[in-house]
């Protein structure tokens, strides 16, 4: 079994490895910052509210299913955050951000959540866009990484649980 101490060292190399990469890419950084900006959260109730306008067969159906999927992933990840109360690594290893955190705590991304519950019920509901819609919530999370305000575990525990609050709204709630 894998010890935290292995864990958090591989986290914090591959965290490093991708501020090299930022640093070394000068167009990282700004492209980072645009995808990240998709992650903030606006986008998404407008994105729901388009479709429950302007597509009459499923539109209402997801932002319904999307706004109960946000009202159960919403309060699990603040809960996880203040629980588990893990350093962002700017603060952690002393690092100045690209950006600048809403809070402290880092475990799990909120953007990734976030971006993985919008992903889980649109590709429910709309299948033929369920690999760009995942595509796009993973280079979210990335982008968070690239900003130097999360650490990769961070990304992948908000991935979970996205997709298991996306899946079991779906199952509750969708039919």
């Amino acid at each position: 079994m894998l010890s935290i101490q292995v864990i958090t060292a591989f986290d914090t190399s591959l965290f490093y490895w991708f501020q090299d990469r930022r640093r070394m890419h000068a167009g990282v950084t700004a492209l980072s910052r645009y995808i990240s900006r998709l992650g903030d959260g606006a986008l998404y109730l407008f994105l729901g509210g388009l479709l429950a306008t302007f597509e009459p067969l499923y539109g209402a159906s997801f932002l319904r299913l999307g706004l109960l999927a946000f009202v159960i992933e919403l309060p699990l990840y603040l809960l996880l955050k203040n629980v588990i109360r893990r350093d962002r690594p700017c603060q952690r290893l002393g690092l100045e951000s690209v950006v600048t955190p809403l809070d402290k705590f880092g475990f799990p991304s909120g953007h990734a959540a976030a971006a993985f519950v919008f992903a889980s019920v649109l590709a429910h509901v709309y299948p033929v866009v369920a690999l760009f819609a995942y595509f796009t919530a993973m280079l979210i999370g990335i982008s968070r990484v690239v900003l130097g305000v999360h650490y990769p575990a961070d990304i992948v525990a908000g991935a979970i649980v996205g997709v298991i609050c996306g899946k079991l709204c779906v199952e509750l709630w969708g039919g």
